[in-house]
């Protein structure tokens, strides 16, 4: 490797590093704002929106520039083409934060009604796969990214968990509906957000391994990722 291309991917290397960080800080105050039923905080993470957008835009024109200029092979051809999907996971990740921002202003207009939905162990989850995937990433471990394609079903069933109860205070209070909808999407905006973890996990396979296993999780089944 050249010493340019050396320091165009350190670059880069801080560059998704800190996006990491701001998307994981994003998923975390969405669900401050969503337990403490908190305007303010939804608010101020809907106004910070663009940090996100302009680092994938910024880190795509970067990977864009090595390829044309360096012509990377091998090992650095992978570490570009993963460094391009995982900016876009990570600026999808901070778009359903946002969502989830916004729906929790739309359910801080109406007082609360009817049993409170446990969202706590979907949240926790939900962070737990998305530290786990981007900590894969720093540390370059693979069996830890393994292990958070291998728990996207654990997310999946606390998702259908809190559907449930969901489904219950529709019945049980029909006039709650638009409350109710909202708590809807909100567990959607999780599933979703653990999905984006996945697809960061596979990226990290295969900047490791050269292996694709974006359609298939390890052990041979049909992934949860949302490519």
């Amino acid at each position: 490797m050249s010493v340019h291309l050396q320091r165009e991917t350190n670059q880069l290397k801080q560059r998704i590093l800190a996006m990491c960080a701001r998307a994981e800080r994003a998923v975390q105050e969405a669900v401050q704002s969503l337990a403490d039923r908190d305007v303010e905080r939804a608010q101020r993470l809907i106004e910070e929106d663009d940090v996100l957008d302009r680092f994938e835009v910024e880190i795509e024109e970067e990977c864009l520039k090595v390829l044309a200029l360096y012509q990377p092979v091998a090992t650095d051809l992978r570490f570009i083409i993963a460094v391009m999907r995982l900016s876009g996971d990570l600026e999808r990740i901070g778009d359903l934060a946002v969502h989830i921002a916004e729906r929790v202003i739309e359910i801080c207009r109406e007082p609360p009604a009817g049993p409170p939905v446990e969202f706590r162990p979907l949240a926790s989850r939900t962070i737990t796969m998305l530290r786990e995937s981007i900590d894969s990433l720093i540390e370059l471990d693979s069996a830890k990214a393994a292990h958070v394609i291998r728990s996207d079903d654990e997310v999946d069933a606390e998702n259908r968990e809190v559907v449930d109860q969901i489904k219950a205070r529709i019945r049980a209070h029909p006039e709650n509906l638009d409350v109710d909808l909202n708590l809807m999407g909100i567990a959607r905006h999780f599933e979703r957000i653990a999905d984006h973890a996945v697809n960061i996990a596979e990226d990290v396979i295969y900047l490791l391994e050269g292996r694709i296993v974006r359609h298939a999780d390890l052990d041979g089944r049909t992934a949860g990722g949302s490519r």
